[in-house]
């Protein structure tokens, strides 16, 4: 990943000094929360971060200013929305290295404008085919390894990744430029750097630790051995050198060439420092895993929604179906006519009744047979509606439904429940791209943790992934998600994009692991049952109701809403994760289509220090 960070966030109290050795660029003295400041430096300069812009030609929206701002460039010059897609998620693994890059994967929708049609990309990491069912497990003691940090930490969690082979594929089916010059713009992002802001600095303190122990992550992130202060400009030289190696010699490269087997090294023989703090397991990858990886082109899940059309990813992706159960099962109340509380009861019943099939049915289609069709019926989402009570919430974990046997009716046929925890992080990023003539892209990608494995390929400037924890860290021959080789863990991501009488009405995503589904979720019923405007919607407090006891939730959403649901036998817990210190869930981005060609584009006005949407015309 990246010498990089993110730009900086002004929070109106005095920034940090850099690190010797380290260029610093004062900021303005005043700033508004949540926003840098556009000031230029040389060639490096503080780009604004606004997180609505209403206009048209075409727009970009992520949650960084500098990959938002290459987007906009491409369609400025002729580019189209996947040409923009990719150059800013190329972007994005400059300065996002901890949420994205090229040894991570993802899941990338498409409309084309012309035909109308959706299609998507499974570019899911693959577990090696070398890979034990028991790879989880610590040889010295027959026992489990803690998951953090040590399984996280390590070369066993590294699967092939996909990303780069997703960007080909796009770029071949519907884009209109190379691969080469897609990525110019993020290479010479990443030789002249940018500027390093307070959450990049944050996350970056945040694995530390873990950081330390590798002496090319060391060197990439940390600096005089210690993380990038804000204010500072950061340069990641050798990334740029990969872009321009894959430039000139195309994906063989990284999976059949001279990167492919530095990658396969690495997973396989960590270079770690003399005496790690961490066991730091070795991996299983291989040349032959990279070589042989595919990025799969598959149709969307689709449902139906209050006349919407909402289509998402298909398994090995558990976002679409998850989604769309969760939005059949609401379908089946007057939302509109309730309460807050009340809806918002109903939305939280909904989402864990979806999660507990989520966990029982989904898997790699490859490998899993996964009851689509029953999981996005209507009759199935009406029979599974029944086990909301009004004002009375279930006790949970819910139990699965039973997707042999239901006709619609209130009757109980629940399947037996096999509860297994959810081991999902909730990093990653997320993009929303339209263009000129309509085409659009929602992109989610990701390297898994936050920092991923920890593992940085020496002198190439990126991290490798640690997806492979999604698997079921225990081995169940009856878990849809257990480990095989060959296998896609199953994600969460779920680029969305939603249709109004066959035309475009909304594409939005989010980043966050398991949460991911409960953001889109909860975008979508905020939006179209509660009123909202998107902007709202985005920054409304969130919940992420996943069939747990407590319902992981935002400060401010229980701030503002959990007394008056834990009336109803709701109970809630602060959101957060083991390697970072936020407390927020998601970081979506949307872009909605208004009469006329108007588009309105937007990102979080606060998460994760803000994004960045723009339009190609105000």
């Amino acid at each position: 990943m990246t010498h990089a960070c993110r730009r900086i966030v002004a929070t109106g109290a005095a920034l940090l000094t850099g690190l010797a050795g380290i260029a610093v660029i004062p900021p303005p003295a005043q700033a508004a929360p949540a926003q840098t400041e556009a000031r230029a430096q040389g060639k490096v300069r503080y780009n604004t971060k606004t997180a609505t812009s209403i206009g048209y030609g075409g727009a970009v929206t992520s949650v960084d200013p500098e990959a938002s701002k290459i987007g906009i460039q491409v369609l400025r010059r002729g580019g189209n929305a996947v040409d923009a897609a990719v150059a800013t998620a190329a972007a994005l693994g400059v300065t996002e290295p901890y949420s994205s890059g090229i040894g991570g994967g993802g899941y990338f929708l498409h409309y084309d404008a012309r035909t109308r049609k959706i299609g998507t990309i499974d570019g899911r990491e693959t577990a090696p085919r070398t890979m034990p069912r028991n790879a989880f497990i610590d040889p010295r003691t027959g026992k489990p390894y803690n998951f953090t940090p040590q399984l996280v930490t390590s070369g066993v969690s590294v699967g092939t990744p996909g990303t780069l082979a997703t960007w080909q594929k796009a770029l071949r089916r519907w884009g209109t430029g190379s691969l080469a010059k897609v990525l110019r713009p993020a290479t010479r992002l990443a030789r002249r750097g940018f500027v390093v802001d307070k959450t990049f600095n944050q996350q970056t303190a945040d694995n530390a630790d873990r950081f330390a122990n590798f002496p090319a992550t060391r060197k990439l992130f940390l600096p005089g051995g210690k993380p990038p202060a804000v204010g500072s400009v950061f340069r990641n030289r050798d990334l740029a050198a990969t872009y321009r190696l894959i430039g000139r010699r195309g994906t063989k490269v990284f999976y059949r060439g001279k990167l492919g087997r530095q990658i396969a090294r690495t997973a396989q023989h960590p270079q770690k420092r003399r005496h790690p703090s961490l066991p730091i397991p070795a991996g299983h990858l291989t040349r032959r895993d990279l070589a042989r990886y595919t990025a799969k082109v598959q149709a969307p899940t689709h449902v139906r929604y209050r006349g919407l059309d909402v289509f998402g990813p298909a398994p090995s992706s558990s976002g679409g179906s998850t989604v769309g159960e969760a939005l059949n099962i609401l379908e089946r109340f007057d939302l509109r006519s309730m309460s807050d509380t009340d809806a918002l009861h109903h939305y939280l019943e909904a989402g864990a009744l979806a999660f507990a099939d989520r966990g029982e049915y989904v898997g790699d289609p490859a490998f899993v047979k996964v009851p689509l069709a029953a999981l996005l019926s209507d009759k199935y989402a009406a029979e599974r509606a029944c086990e909301i009570q009004p004002m009375h919430a279930a006790t949970k974990p819910e139990d699965p439904g039973n997707v042999a046997d239901y006709d619609g009716t209130c009757r109980a046929t629940p399947a037996p429940a096999r509860t297994k925890p959810d081991t999902e992080n909730i990093n990653t990023t997320n993009l929303t791209v339209t263009d000129r003539r309509g085409n659009i892209v929602e992109y989610t990608l990701t390297i898994e943790q936050t920092g991923g494995s920890g593992i940085t390929v020496p002198h190439r400037g990126f991290l490798l992934n640690n997806e492979l924890t999604d698997f079921t860290t225990e081995y169940d021959a009856a878990d849809p998600n257990r480990i095989q080789p060959g296998k896609r863990p199953r994600s969460s991501i779920a680029p969305t994009v939603v249709l109004r009488n066959g035309a475009p009405f909304l594409a939005l995503g989010s980043p966050g692991g398991a949460t991911i589904i409960t953001t889109v979720l909860q975008l979508l019923f905020d939006r179209v049952d509660r009123g909202m405007t998107i902007q709202q919607a985005i920054a409304a407090p969130r919940a992420s109701p996943r069939n747990a006891a407590d319902v992981s939730s935002e400060p401010a959403f229980i701030a503002k809403y959990g007394t008056a649901l834990e009336a109803y036998g709701h109970s809630f817990a602060r959101a957060g994760d083991a390697f970072t210190s936020a407390s927020e869930i998601g970081a979506a981005t949307a872009i909605e289509f208004g009469p006329g060609g108007r588009l309105t584009a937007v990102s979080e006005p606060v998460r994760r220090g803000g994004g960045s949407a723009l339009v190609v015309r105000k």
